[in-house]
């Protein structure tokens, strides 16, 4: 049966303070949120680091955030970043492996309950909240005996094995996907010519006259290739000298702003009277002549990147902007039509097999957190 314990007992803060020398180069190390463990930030020169001395982190330790500590942001130091410099907001505690095992409290510390423990000891107002390292070090945990975490973590470990390597196996699949479709793709463009937008899917404008009284469903569309996202609705009131545009369903999509980055997407159903701004640009393909889909793909492919790129002058991020006469001016291959809808139906295939395996994915991600539930849960109705 489990025991109880505080977190005193097998946790004791590193006083471990060293001079920050300005010609030496130091790792920073960030906890990544939700129990996602630490990696590292980057390596910076002494001169860069404010702070005269910092606390040198040390591999196996167990690091918290005081800030973010109530939304998971801790973790144990790998080896990789023993050495590590962090700041006085990122304690850093060596653990009692007489007591608790470090790889069975790095798992126990990914559970909810130890995230909510987290936040029942910090405190503060909504921008000045912080762990309070006393409160924590109070808290009460369920501790197993050492042969009981020692086969927790067997078990944990195996099935992250598993994990990993399902992964893996998507990851690869979604490679091939993709090369495939790259393979197919040049084949219907093979020998077909070159066409400008203007005509293939010409800019269509739809503007929108706001009221007052009215509100207006913004739509945006994500970088690199990623689609379409629904932003909050957009109260009359607040739509001032900005121009709307209606979007329809089978738009292809550019957002002027990151086009050179990938952000192009077809509207869907979903999207269907959404509204967006100046920056975003509809254009309509003329159906005897191409698909949107068809154009959405060659959009994301290294050529046509490279062409909206080339039609987005400027230095980065908002800088860059693609210009409507370079956009309507830009050249793509327009094979015949059959041609176009044999490829996309190559893209749907392609789709719903992506589907499958992001169900598959989703199920086989659930089931760590799942585990742990039922274990710590149980460990802790067990104390």
């Amino acid at each position: 049966m489990a025991r109880t314990i505080t977190i005193d007992r097998f946790l004791t803060k590193s006083e471990d303070w060293v001079p920050v020398a300005p010609d030496v180069q130091y790792k920073q190390i960030t906890a990544r949120l939700w129990g996602k463990g630490l990696t590292l930030r980057g390596e910076v020169p002494g001169a860069a680091i404010a702070a005269p001395r910092q606390f040198c982190a040390k591999a196996g330790q167990f690091l918290i955030s005081r800030i973010d500590a109530r939304h998971g942001a801790f973790g144990i130091v790998p080896v990789e970043l023993d050495g590590a410099l962090v700041s006085n907001d990122f304690p850093c505690f060596d653990i009692d492996d007489s007591i608790v095992l470090p790889h069975y409290f790095e798992w126990y510390s990914r559970t909810p309950e130890f995230v909510d423990l987290c936040r029942r000891a910090s405190a503060g107002s909504t921008n000045r909240v912080r762990m309070k390292e006393e409160k924590f070090l109070q808290m009460i945990v369920p501790l197993p005996s050492l042969e009981e975490q020692r086969r927790i973590v067997q078990r944990l470990d195996a099935v992250a094995a598993l994990v990993d390597e399902r992964r893996r196996a998507i990851e690869a699949a979604e490679r091939e996907t993709q090369a495939m479709l790259l393979k197919a793709f040049q084949r219907a463009i093979d020998g077909a010519l070159l066409r400008p937008m203007s005509e293939v899917a010409p800019l269509v404008r739809r503007p929108v006259a706001a009221d007052l009284d009215g509100t207006y469903p913004e739509l945006g569309v994500r970088s690199f290739g990623k689609g379409t996202f629904h932003k909050p609705d957009l109260p009359g009131a607040e739509v001032g000298n900005k121009k709307l545009f209606s979007i329809n369903a089978g738009d292809l999509l550019f957002n002027i702003v990151f086009a050179w980055e990938g952000a192009v997407a077809v509207a869907q159903a979903e999207d269907n009277g959404r509204v967006g701004s100046h920056r975003f640009l509809s254009c309509v393909p003329a159906p005897d002549t191409a698909t949107v889909e068809f154009l959405r793909f060659y959009f994301s492919t290294r050529e046509g990147l490279q062409k909206l790129g080339e039609a987005s002058p400027g230095g980065a991020g908002r800088n860059r902007t693609l210009g409507l006469k370079k956009l309507e001016g830009l050249e793509v291959p327009v094979p015949s039509i059959e041609r176009q809808h044999w490829f996309d139906r190559l893209q749907t295939m392609a789709c719903e097999a992506r589907d499958i395996r992001a169900s598959t994915g989703k199920d086989v991600e659930a089931l760590i957190p799942a585990m742990l539930h039922q274990i710590f849960v149980d460990q802790s109705k067990a104390a």
